[in-house]
């Protein structure tokens, strides 16, 4: 199955967990769709000192700069994997 498939199909999977992830999982699950799917961070960060959950969700994708489209793929199928197992 194309790497591209799967991506798609833990993106759906990831909707339906049994469990809600914590939010480091959480963030982590976002900063890989993001890097997957936009690559480097392309936005400002938040300037609002207080949008503490912006700056996280910031701070986790800036910190996967330079990492491929299909390495980020890869990482969030394996990811949501091991929350479904």
């Amino acid at each position: 199955m194309a790497l591209q498939q799967q991506f798609e199909e833990a993106v759906a999977a990831s909707k339906t967990l049994s469990s809600k992830p914590d939010n480091d999982v959480l963030l982590q699950l976002y900063s890989l769709y993001k890097q997957a799917t936009e690559g480097d961070i392309n936005i400002e960060p938040p300037a609002n000192m207080f949008d503490f959950v912006g700056k996280a969700k910031y701070d986790a994708w800036n910190n996967l700069k330079g990492k491929g489209k299909e390495e980020a793929m890869q990482q969030y199928v394996d990811l949501v994997n091991k929350l479904k197992g």
